[in-house]
């Protein structure tokens, strides 16, 4: 596999949040949460406004109660991102936030209180033209599944997917985004695997309850990268005790490093060794901080060894290989010149300005 070559994703239908399409081999999708009040609608829209400067394409928002939703009005016309309404335990509540305007309504089979409330949420989405996301958490399953299987197992997941999923085609309703989702991470690679094999809606992604960095970003990057690289997921979220500009930083990573998605620069560097005489944890810092508002989507290597280095990153668009005394400047493994190690930031971005040039693009955001 050539460096920049990503996985074969698997087809699905597309559905469309807003006018963002999702499955049907459209870009993987990027999602995050508020972590602020819904009813504070001036905190959700700052929180929104800078998810969506971070690049995040949709977002979910909690509606616990009716405040939150009599809330959603407010917040739908301040907003422009497509936005999703999380409901729990009382269907009118999705009821109200199809009417405010939002874009997707994500139910929880295991406590939305059965399949007539189901249908009326779907019946409300048809009429207002937007798809549901079945929601299904190992946390909250059916009773009737959870004293079937014993435990929230993968199959006891993919049963309550199934059951939904049948009740909607039943009645002809076919905009859905499937999702289950566990705190386990081999549990929820199983689960996902079977929705794939049996379904071809548009599947959402995640491993929920990561927890705090960096536990829960490697959780996160095990359990989605893994379904990312098999073909699974159209639309990921990265479950996080942190910031959700850092869930939506983490996910963009996880999909530049499957190559699914561009998002500016890649930094590549060696982790360091015996032939390492320069300070290359500085260096490789110095370089990310001059590249966060590049947008181009450069290779960038950072090498600590001017013997092995270029032949190592032959495939960066550009690189450093620094030792004591001096640093080479590369391109695809060619070495363009020699300067002083405190040249070598300078001289990697004005090589990196020619690269962006030769290709048209724009740099920054």
């Amino acid at each position: 596999m050539h460096l920049r070559e990503s996985y074969v994703r698997r087809m699905t239908r597309t559905v469309h949040v807003g006018e963002v399409p999702v499955g049907g081999g459209s870009p993987v999708v990027v999602e995050s949460m508020t972590k602020t009040q819904t009813t504070d609608v001036k905190a959700t829209v700052k929180q929104i406004k800078s998810l969506e400067s971070v690049g995040c394409d949709m977002v979910r928002i909690a509606v616990p109660d009716y405040d939150a939703a009599e809330a959603l009005a407010g917040i739908r016309q301040k907003t422009k991102i497509p936005i999703i309404a999380d409901i729990h335990f009382n269907y009118k509540l999705g009821l109200m936030a199809i009417e405010a305007g939002i874009d997707c309504v994500r139910i929880n089979p295991g406590n939305i209180g059965g399949r007539e409330n189901i249908i009326r949420t779907a019946e409300a989405a048809r009429r207002q033209g937007i798809p549901l996301r079945i929601g299904v958490n190992a946390g909250s399953l059916e009773k009737s599944l959870l004293q079937k299987y014993g435990a929230p197992i993968p199959e006891a997941l993919v049963e309550s997917v199934s059951r939904t999923v049948s009740l909607l085609e039943d009645i002809g309703f076919t905009e859905v985004i499937l999702s289950a989702k566990s705190s386990s991470v081999p549990a929820t690679i199983e689960t996902y695997r079977m929705i794939a094999n049996r379904f071809r809606y548009p599947i959402h992604v995640g491993v929920t309850e990561a927890g705090p960095p960096p536990a829960g970003v490697i959780r996160s990057v095990v359990g989605t990268g893994t379904l990312l690289a098999e073909g699974i997921g159209d639309t990921i979220r990265v479950s996080l005790t942190a910031s959700a500009e850092e869930e939506v930083k983490v996910g963009q990573e996880i999909l530049k490093a499957l190559f699914l998605r561009e998002y500016g620069p890649v930094i590549i560097s060696c982790p360091t060794c015996g032939r390492c005489n320069i300070d290359l944890i500085r260096l490789v810092k110095q370089v990310e901080k001059k590249l966060a508002g590049i947008k181009e989507p450069t290779v960038v290597a950072v090498m600590g060894c001017v013997v092995n280095g270029p032949g190592e990153a032959r495939e960066a668009d550009v690189g450093i290989a620094a030792t004591k005394g001096q640093a080479l400047i590369f391109r695809k493994g060619e070495i363009i010149k020699k300067v002083m190690p405190s040249k070598a930031v300078a001289a990697l971005l004005n090589e990196m300005k020619q690269v962006g040039k030769r290709r048209g693009k724009p740099r920054r955001r």
